[in-house]
């Protein structure tokens, strides 16, 4: 299976498909191995948890749950539109992430 995800922890991703379709929301973590990424406040479930110290509630939580990467697409910073990933060199020689918008083209990091 392929390891990479095409976003970072910290990007601002919108959900493109699911019962979540159209959230926005900021990369919490992401888990290549699965091909998995977290979303805050997206994707809500409730957990019931239980006391593990004595004093300590039990209950239920409500907590993110993972959703697939190919669920959501990166929001570019600088036109605020989802858009795919592309890859480019820079002046500096560092590989850095790109808008693939046609009319925008802007480089992240």
């Amino acid at each position: 299976m392929n390891n990479k995800v095409h976003v970072k922890t910290g990007d601002e991703v919108i959900v493109i498909n699911g019962k979540n379709r159209g959230m926005k929301g900021k990369v919490l973590q992401v888990s290549p191995s699965e091909g998995k990424v977290i979303v805050e406040g997206v994707n809500i479930v409730t957990k019931h948890v239980k006391p593990r110290k004595m004093g300590e509630p039990g209950g239920l939580i409500k907590a993110e749950s993972a959703l697939y990467a190919s669920k959501v697409q990166l929001i570019c910073p600088k036109c605020g539109r989802p858009t795919r990933v592309g890859h480019a060199i820079n002046s500096k020689g560092k590989k850095v992430r790109t808008c693939k918008k046609s009319d925008c083209l802007a480089q992240f990091e």
